[in-house]
């Protein structure tokens, strides 16, 4: 009696899995709940926005099954497994993402860093240029300031040398102390600016015989200064006074005749030899200097 009592409620014991493997296949079908439909919006979207299954129905054994087969747990893994592989699409996507805006800000930045470069080094050579005509511009102007100051006093010329040469009477032929003094004077002229020599002879005598024997005199003195000192005619002032009175350097003397022949030599300068200095000191090296006039 015993052991088919024992026999029987084994087999009920092995009955009992298939009967509630049946129980948790049937209980795998959706069944809207109305109650639980509104808990469980939220949790049945997923990353991607695309709803999950609703959780199946618990069986006899509840949410774990000892006894479950390897469909019912794929089944049951599938939807968590889909999320998975979207998560990591979206995770790659948003890295490549990242990395594209990363990349194209670090392209910005150099673009920009380049152009502010580029910004300072044109400001840099702007502000060169800009000093180098500031100081043009006062070149020009103290050349300016030296070129008036000439033209205003360009007509007041300066006794800077005298010398006089005496000639016996009715003689016009320079002595060899008279070429001396002459070479004394003219010697030191040349290549100068800026000077005119002014002639005046005297004779003793009366009236036209007077002035044509000065004249003769004072011709003579400029024959030698152009053919032995290459003295241009343009600036020899030359005059015969004849027996003109001759102002003495004592004011209260009166003016008195010649007594035989003599000619007077002034050099007389203007401000032209100081604007020609001052201009080849304000002259920058590798500039080209103007001419003064003459």
């Amino acid at each position: 009696m015993k052991k088919p009592f024992v026999t029987l409620l084994m087999a009920g014991a092995l009955c009992l899995p298939a009967i509630a493997q049946q129980n948790g296949s049937t209980a795998d079908q959706p069944t809207a709940q109305p109650s639980q439909a509104g808990s469980q919006t939220s949790d049945q979207m997923s990353a991607t926005g695309k709803p999950l299954q609703p959780p199946a129905r618990e069986g006899f054994w509840g949410r774990v099954n000892p006894f479950a087969r390897k469909k019912y747990v794929q089944r049951q893994t599938g939807p968590i497994r889909d999320r998975l592989n979207e998560l990591d699409e979206l995770t790659a996507t948003n890295s490549k993402n990242i990395k594209d805006v990363d990349s194209r800000a670090q392209q910005g930045i150099q673009l920009a860093s380049a152009k502010a470069n580029e910004a300072d080094q044109h400001a840099i050579d702007a502000g060169n240029r800009a000093q180098a005509a500031q100081q043009t511009a006062m070149q020009a102007n103290t050349r300016i300031g030296n070129v008036e100051q000439v033209v205003s006093n360009i007509d007041q010329y300066k006794a800077s040398n005298q010398t006089e040469i005496r000639f016996r009477p009715g003689q016009s032929v320079l002595s060899q102390n008279a070429k001396s003094a002459l070479d004394d004077l003219a010697t030191p002229l040349k290549d100068q600016r800026g000077y005119i020599i002014e002639v005046q002879g005297f004779s003793s005598g009366r009236a036209q015989a007077a002035i044509a024997t000065s004249q003769k005199m004072a011709d003579s003195v400029v024959r030698y200064l152009v053919e032995n000192h290459d003295v241009p005619v343009y600036r020899i002032y030359v005059v015969g006074m004849g027996n003109a009175p001759v102002a003495s350097a004592d004011a209260q003397t009166k003016p008195g005749h010649t007594s035989g022949g003599r000619v007077e030599i002034s050099l007389l300068k203007n401000n032209l030899e100081q604007l020609a200095s001052s201009d080849s000191m304000a002259t920058p090296a590798g500039q080209e200097q103007p001419a003064p006039a003459k």
